[in-house]
């Protein structure tokens, strides 16, 4: 499969109802409420919900204290999740100008550039968040591919390395290091990476989901099918099997167009690594 076919195939890289403390005012002339910020236990709930609910409460928590750095990250967090990538990054931002050396608010300044496709604007956060953390490996994994995607390869292989130095094994490195070498066009070389990351006991449906990508490229459909029917619903592993099969079917030299999405099916344009 050509170098264009296989980077386009792997190229990425996506309301709950308000529960918070409500405190009676004294009336103004018409009547005003105003809430409390929510407790501990409640905001800790939300953190399990799914990111339309996480993106209400915690709006709504930063409308309560616009100065509250935790609102306002997990709020940029939600709405990258929901693909607003612009809104993720001006509200990680305005994050780091109420409190400058938030390292939270830096890393998803970078994975909002990134996923928007403009990761040139997120180095600077994400170096930042590497001078500042030096023992983190998060920075590193993120600043790989960011400087993958702004064609920087031997910057992003030295990032991953010792991204991989402070966190052997790490699934999310290794997957991040895969997506770059497919996209290169080298999907054996991608397998390998995937192979160990998917042995973790931390990797994610997302890790096996681009192996299986890595082995269908090659024509080892068989396996892939096995990784699919695993993890997905029949008709989600079937839409991503047509996916495969269509392109390993096409000549080798033909381009290939990013995937659709059908209704609530997984296609291998949204997978994408940590």
């Amino acid at each position: 499969m050509s170098r264009t076919a296989v980077a386009a195939a792997t190229m990425t890289l996506a309301l709950w109802s308000l529960s918070g403390a409500v405190q009676a005012q004294t009336p103004a002339p018409a009547a005003v409420q105003t809430r409390a910020p929510a407790d501990a236990a409640t905001r800790a709930s939300y953190d399990r919900a799914d990111a339309l609910t996480r993106s209400v409460f915690w709006s709504q928590e930063q409308q309560i204290n616009p100065m509250d750095p935790v609102a306002g990250v997990k709020t940029a967090q939600a709405l990258r999740e929901l693909g607003q990538f612009d809104q993720a990054a001006e509200t990680a931002q305005g994050v780091l100008t109420v409190q400058p050396a938030n390292i939270e608010a830096m890393l998803e300044v970078g994975r909002a550039h990134i996923a928007r496709g403009q990761a040139f604007y997120g180095i600077a956060a994400l170096e930042q968040a590497r001078a500042s953390a030096p023992r983190d490996w998060r920075p590193l994994s993120l600043l790989g591919v960011a400087y993958q995607q702004v064609r920087r390869a031997d910057d992003a292989k030295t990032a991953w390395n010792e991204a991989l130095r402070l966190s052997p094994d790490n699934p999310d490195v290794l997957t991040n290091a895969a997506i770059a070498r497919m996209g290169e066009g080298d999907a054996p070389s991608a397998e390998i990476l995937l192979r160990r990351a998917a042995a973790q006991p931390t990797a994610t449906l997302k890790v096996r989901q681009n192996l299986a990508l890595s082995l269908g490229l090659q024509g080892k459909t068989a396996e892939a099918e096995q990784i699919l029917r695993r993890d997905l619903p029949p008709e989600v592993a079937d839409a991503n099997l047509r996916w495969l099969a269509e392109r390993t079917a096409a000549a080798r030299g033909a381009p290939i167009t990013a995937a659709v999405e059908s209704g609530t099916a997984r296609t291998w344009s949204s997978v994408q690594g940590g």
